[in-house]
């Protein structure tokens, strides 16, 4: 059996740029949506796996403005 390593992912959401009414460009804060969690995992593959099926499902359709942060511990 292959050993797994610790490792922490979180799910970051960075909303895209918008333009108000006077054409002046709004950048909104970028949101945790996932908070950092450790797990223990084989494979970077199985962490990536892992950490994508924990984004909530209101932001699926909004996967180009989520990224997964992975570390190995």
């Amino acid at each position: 059996m292959a050993k797994g390593k610790l490792y922490t992912y979180a799910v970051l959401y960075h909303p895209k740029v918008v333009k108000d009414a006077a054409g002046n460009e709004i950048q909104e804060k970028s949101s945790i949506l996932v908070s950092p969690t450790s797990t223990i995992a084989t494979t970077d593959a199985e962490i990536q796996i892992t950490a994508s099926r924990s984004i909530p499902t209101e932001y699926l359709d909004k996967l180009e403005q989520v990224e997964i942060v992975v570390r190995p511990l």
